[in-house]
Formats: structure tokens, sequence, C-alpha cells
């Protein structure tokens, strides 16, 4: 079976530098018989931190990056000298990616733009010296602090593709030949279910130089909330499109139960996704007349906008941009 190159999701244990402990001395050298105390702070263990680089579209790169440890830092010592701080790990991310806590699921980041940086585990603060710690009644403390530990544990990282448009609809119901139409994108395409196993992205040039994203998703199958199918693996990538377009073809035998479906399996992942922008898009129109045309209308909802397409033809697709760039730029 051929190895996708197309990675949204790796988990790994990673843990952050310990902080150095201070150092407890005291001033010693052929003049000063007992001087005070001179000893230095430790320093910063090693931040774990997640950059952004728009250049990654997928996690291919971390695939066998299953250990992230940081750098400890080092102890003080006399002279009041600090130790040096652990090195940072730097992760470079695609953006759309989300940093999770395995066991609790709590979000810990999220990067979104290019070159943005997000210190995800803190490395361990260093121990003070016991120079911090005299005082006019305590001029020779014995006192110093050792550091603190680091953070540790298993984490997830997920790819939340980044398209202004998501093309939701069952297997086979024609988005990768849209995809292929409408952009310079290469999708899969064959005459059997799951063609698309991996997001596609493409550009759709728009007028004057215009353009959006659209991003072809793999086909949603009734239960895929519940994990069916490719399941939570689509579903998570609908979540940051502004625009779904809901893609039925001609052929359907029930066209409003089919967008039901699709709907329901949206609601049941994360009922905040049916407040996006709907449209609804009947692929492989050229073998319609007007008349089928007008039967199919009344299945579909009238609150949601609709349009007959044939990427074959490529009839309906000028219709088609107009209506996604009207929707994607309408006012707020």
């Amino acid at each position: 079976m051929e190895k996708s190159n197309f990675i949204d999701y790796i988990r790994i244990f990673a843990r952050s530098g310990h902080g150095g402990a201070g150092s407890r001395h005291f001033m010693r050298n052929k003049l000063t018989a007992m001087g005070g105390p001179d000893g230095g702070d430790g320093g910063r263990g090693g931040h774990i931190i997640l950059r952004g680089n728009k250049q990654l579209w997928t996690l291919l790169h971390l695939r066998y990056y299953k250990n992230v440890l940081a750098e400890d830092g080092e102890n003080g010592s006399k002279n009041n000298c600090t130790g040096r701080e652990g090195k940072d790990v730097i992760i470079e991310v695609p953006l759309g990616t989300v940093a999770k806590d395995e066991e609790t699921g709590k979000v810990d980041a999220e990067i979104l733009e290019d070159g943005q940086e997000v210190i995800w585990l803190k490395g361990g603060r260093g121990g003070l010296g016991n120079s911090n710690f005299a005082t006019p009644t305590n001029q020779a403390p014995e006192h110093h602090q050792p550091g603190e530990e680091g953070v540790e544990g298993w984490k997830v990282i997920e790819l939340k593709v980044l398209a202004d448009v998501g093309l939701v609809g069952f297997p086979n119901a024609g988005k990768s030949t849209l995809l292929s139409v409408i952009t310079a994108a290469r999708p899969k395409i064959a005459d059997y279910a799951f063609t698309t196993l991996t997001p596609q992205l493409g550009m759709v040039e728009y007028r004057d130089g215009r353009s959006f994203c659209i991003a072809d998703l793999p086909g949603i199958i009734e239960g895929a909330a519940e994990g069916k199918g490719l399941g939570h693996r689509f579903l998570r990538h609908i979540e940051r499109n502004a625009c779904l377009l809901f893609l039925i073809p001609a052929d359907s035998k029930d066209h409003r139960k089919e967008f039901e479906i699709l709907h329901n399996e949206l609601e049941e992942y994360n009922p905040e996704l049916l407040q996006k922008d709907f449209i609804i898009a009947i692929s492989k129109s050229d073998m319609l007349d007007d008349e089928l045309k007008k039967e199919i209308e009344k299945e579909l909802p009238d609150s949601i906008p609709h349009v007959f397409i044939s990427s074959v033809t490529q009839k309906g697709l000028t219709e088609l941009k107009d209506l996604l760039w009207n929707t994607l730029n309408k006012p707020v």
C-alpha cells in the first residue's frame, strides 16, 4: 500500500529542560580568608517552542520525532556566575497546527501565522544562589535553591487544514474532479469510493488577480461523527473553513436526504460548524434537462443557495466561483 506524504496527526513525548541549581559558595582567595557568599544562580531550562512555517503543509517531518527533550540549565557557580540556559527546542509546524495534552485534551497552543512562535512547554526556572539570601543579620547564608523541574508528558500535534472553502460530500460526489478543473491542483481521480484519502488544497483564480483557497476533503459517510470511515480525521479539517460547499451528484437517489445526512454528521461532530455559510452544488448536471433541474430544486432547502455545475463541460463553474467569492466577502 502506498504511504501518504500527508501526515496530520503526531503523538510525541515532550519534556522541557530542568532549571539549574543555585550555588552555595563563599568567596575564598589568598587575600580573603572568609569572604561573603558569592554563589550564582542556576540557568533556566530549555523551552519547547512551536513556530509557524508557511512552507510546510504536513507533519511528515515529525513522523519519527517521537521524543522531544530540551536541554537542562547549568548550575550556578562561584563569583556570582549564573549557569548557562538550556538550549530551546524549536519545532516548525505548518499553519493550522493545534498542540494538545493527550491526557486532558486541553489545547496548549494554536499556530495560525507564518513566523508565529509559542512557548509550548516552559523550561524550569533556575534556582537562586546563596548570595541572594544575605541579610544584615545573616551575612553567611547556607541556603540556596534547587532548580525547578521542567514540564513533561505525552502530547498530540494535529493539523487542521487552512482553506477558505471546504468541499463536503459523499465519496464519488465529484469533489476531486471539480478541484482539478477550477484550480491547478491535481488530486487522484478514479471511479471508486475514498479516492481522496488526504486533504488536497488548490487556489481558485478569480477576477482581477484575486483568488481564494479551496480544499478537497476525504468523503464523508453516515456515522463519520462517530468515527466511521475516515471519521474525525476528515471532520476536524472543516473546522477552519469559512464556507462549506456541499457537493451532491445529479444522479443521487434522494438529494434532500443526502444533504440532511451530511448536515447531521457535521452537527453531531461539532454544532458550531452549522454557523458557517453553506452552498449546495449539484454536480454532473450535464445529464439534466430543465425539467429535472426544477424537480431537484424542490428537494433542496430554500434557505441555502444552490447552483448546477458540470466539471466535465465546465457548465455553471463561473456562477459557482461568483457565489463562493460573494459569500466569502459579504459584509459582516
